[in-house]
């Protein structure tokens, strides 16, 4: 699958967000190893720190269905539906995506004329990762 057609069904995705209180709609669509696509949008809450962002509700939905190797994420957004610049993730998406994936997974963000793409490793370039925790030998 190209980025675009990923892209594409990001934008799929963020006409199903729930967003009453900030009007801002996203959507993201993540691209397994295998092939496989899982999709998200963001679902707020009154709230507010109950709000799930869509990358998370996509890794989690994939996550939940035994998912653990990650090649990409396609990510839109903007007030109303309306895409005009880029949506990047926000902290904690980005600690979540480190969680599963390496350095060089690819983060596409749709703008209104173009695709941007960065690696994690770009967004997130000095991060706590699992293997920050030293397990124990036993």
């Amino acid at each position: 699958m190209n980025k675009e057609q990923l892209a594409s069904l990001a934008k799929d995705a963020m006409e199903k967000a729930y967003s009453p209180y900030s009007n801002y709609k996203v959507g993201a669509a993540l691209l397994c190893k295998d092939g496989s696509v899982y999709t998200g949008c963001n679902v707020e809450n009154a709230s507010f720190s109950a709000t799930n962002c869509a990358e998370r509700t996509a890794f989690f939905k994939a996550v939940s269905e035994g998912k653990r190797e990650f090649a990409a994420i396609a990510i839109c957004g903007g007030k109303g539906g309306n895409i005009e610049g880029s949506f990047p993730p926000c902290g904690v998406c980005r600690q979540v995506m480190r969680e599963f994936c390496k350095d060089d997974f690819e983060i596409h963000l749709l703008t209104k004329e173009v695709i941007e793409t960065y690696t994690l490793s770009q967004l997130l370039p000095v991060s706590f990762q699992p293997d920050t925790i030293k397990k124990e030998d036993k």
